[in-house]
């Protein structure tokens, strides 16, 4: 699907529902979708975004799943028998993650911690040290292990937007792999 930026603009403000299932290992938590996910209700859609690369990379995945024109069903399946769920901190879409206020980031944050505390997942894996540590009040925070949440493991790992160049498709994968062997995932070698 091509979209016009009139036509994505359109989606400002609107959001997709998590992809949660039945028991969650890993929660992946995005900052927020982009305009193009909510337009093809589909996480991590835009092409040029590392997301599935990396989990395929870190022997996650199959192969690498392309969201780009919505979820393929068998893809889905994939995700939610490994048990891997996905959400954002913040539910509503925007262009960039840049334009969310810092108090939609603590907001977006407090109700996380509710959902994690609902869904008690093995992992979650925040995407992004920066907006963790506006979110979480966590100004020194550093990618890694940052604690637990409940019966949750919490970790940052690196977000794979295109916009964040300094980490590589190998550090993506890399840190992907290890919170996903925390969650208990079996991962191919």
């Amino acid at each position: 699907m091509t979209f016009t930026r009139d036509q994505l603009a359109a989606f400002t403000g609107r959001t997709l529902p998590d992809l949660i299932p039945h028991p969650t290992r890993l929660l992946i938590v995005g900052i927020n979708p982009g305009l193009l996910t909510v337009a093809v209700q589909a996480h991590f859609a835009r092409r040029g975004n590392r997301f599935y690369k990396a989990l395929h990379l870190a022997g996650i995945t199959d192969h690498v799943i392309d969201a780009s024109n919505g979820f393929d069903p068998a893809d889905v399946r994939q995700l939610e028998e490994l048990g891997i769920g996905i959400t954002c901190i913040v539910p509503e879409a925007t262009a960039r993650a840049a334009e969310l206020a810092p108090a939609r980031l603590t907001e977006g944050g407090l109700a996380l911690r509710e959902r994690v505390a609902a869904l008690r997942p093995t992992v979650v894996a925040i995407l992004g040290i920066s907006a963790y540590r506006v979110a979480f009040d966590a100004r020194t925070a550093a990618v890694g292990r940052q604690g637990d949440w409940g019966d949750s493991q919490v970790w940052v790992v690196p977000n794979p937007s295109g916009l964040n160049a300094h980490s590589t498709l190998d550090d993506l994968a890399s840190a992907y792999r290890e919170v996903a062997v925390a969650a208990g995932i079996p991962v191919r070698p």
